[in-house]
């Protein structure tokens, strides 16, 4: 296994990230590094400082803010073609697999009814409980009254005959 210098593994990913980005593969044809090498030190390093030239690690995509994600998304989805969609995916060290992922999981929460539980409700259900309660106490009273009236009219009213 070659080694290879700091410097040189900069300048390679400075090549596959910077403005006229190239990919691994092309890459690899043009200074005879292999492809897999080449893309694991894109992955390694990630993205170049230019100005001390030191290497930054790459920022993970999972740790990425939701409103950041949805804006790498729409920018992605509003390049046309191919070409400029892998040089923003290289320049933002991410893979087709993460604008995927982020697309199926703003989908999924586009689903989801919000959870907005008012604290109001459980009031809300005890008082309608405690109607419903009462309404049916009113209407058994309603017709115990109605039968005593219904039953005075049949029989008479004891007090009437003493």
């Amino acid at each position: 296994m070659k080694a290879y210098s700091n410097t040189f593994k900069e300048t390679m990913v400075q090549k596959m990230t910077g403005p006229h980005a190239r990919s691994a593969t092309a890459l690899a044809e043009e200074v005879g590094v292999p492809q897999t090498t080449l893309s694991r030190w894109l992955l390694q390093y990630g993205t170049v400082d230019t100005g001390s030239s030191t290497m930054k690690a790459k920022k993970q995509s999972n740790n990425w803010p939701a409103e950041k994600k949805l804006e790498a998304l729409q920018e992605y989805e509003a390049l046309k073609d191919e070409e400029s969609r892998g040089r923003f995916l290289r320049e933002h060290g991410l893979y087709s697999a993460d604008i995927e992922r982020w697309r199926r999981e703003i989908l999924e929460a586009l689903k989801k009814k919000p959870n907005r539980a008012d604290p109001r409700d459980k009031q809300i259900k005890q008082l309608e409980k405690e109607l419903n309660r009462k309404e049916k106490a009113l209407a058994e009273t309603a017709a115990l009254l109605t039968l005593k009236k219904n039953a005075l009219r049949i029989w008479g009213d004891d007090e009437d005959e003493k």
